[in-house]
């Protein structure tokens, strides 16, 4: 008899394993998945498949239409306003309540250098995946695993954002140059001056989303 929590632990497994690949924008909003190619891509059956495929449609990650099977979810202008919203109560207050030296740092560090990295080569959708991953490092300094559990969804919703917006250079090369500012508030220990300016990146990151998602829709005759 197959053993229920080993099924189950390699359900979410897979679950994690399409979050990941739409937190690094491989999923573009709108595409549809297909079964056939994920099931040979990440060596499992149909069966665990759909069960990884329902979670992400609770979590407002996937679509599913009994016409047209399942989709990456397409983020509405409410949904990105909610998205800020949270994002400013949990990462302020992360660096707010920052410590020295937490191990989080070292990720903030390597984030950034990564994201330089990218720049240097123009790739833009990595320094989108080094902007990820820089403020998940954020939220670590909380020490909460449920925090981190949401907010690893919260990025994978934000990625679809950006891929809606379908330019990456223009949305993430600023934020190169801010995160390393933060960065080193942070290293100096003045970690309410990085809450601070966190804070006014946010309410920046949000007009420029806002505004770029409005032209997009407006272009696409929504």
């Amino acid at each position: 008899m197959t053993d229920p929590h080993a099924h189950q632990t390699l359900t979410d497994k897979v679950t994690e394993q399409i979050r990941r690949r739409l937190i690094n924008g491989e999923f573009a909003p709108g595409q549809r998945l297909s079964e056939a190619t994920l099931t040979q891509s990440l060596d499992v059956s149909r069966n665990t498949l759909r069960e990884a495929f329902r979670n992400l449609t609770k979590e407002g990650l996937l679509t599913h239409s009994p016409n047209r099977g399942v989709a990456v979810a397409v983020p509405s202008m409410a949904s990105i306003i909610d998205l800020y919203r949270v994002r400013r109560m949990i990462e302020c207050q992360a660096l707010a309540q920052a410590y020295p030296h937490h191990p989080a740092h070292q990720r903030m560090r390597q984030a950034v250098d990564d994201a330089v990295a990218c720049r240097l080569s123009h790739d833009w959708p990595g320094v989108g995946t080094a902007n990820m991953a820089f403020h998940m490092a954020i939220v670590e300094l909380a020490d909460s695993e449920r925090l981190n559990a949401m907010f690893s969804l919260l990025l994978a919703e934000l990625r679809l954002v950006f891929g809606l917006l379908q330019d990456p250079e223009f949305l993430h090369a600023p934020y190169a140059e801010m995160n390393a500012r933060i960065l080193e508030w942070v290293e100096a220990g003045e970690f309410q001056k990085a809450a601070d300016a966190l804070k006014d990146y946010l309410a920046q990151s949000e007009r420029i989303v806002l505004a770029s998602y409005a032209r997009r829709v407006s272009a696409l005759g929504g």
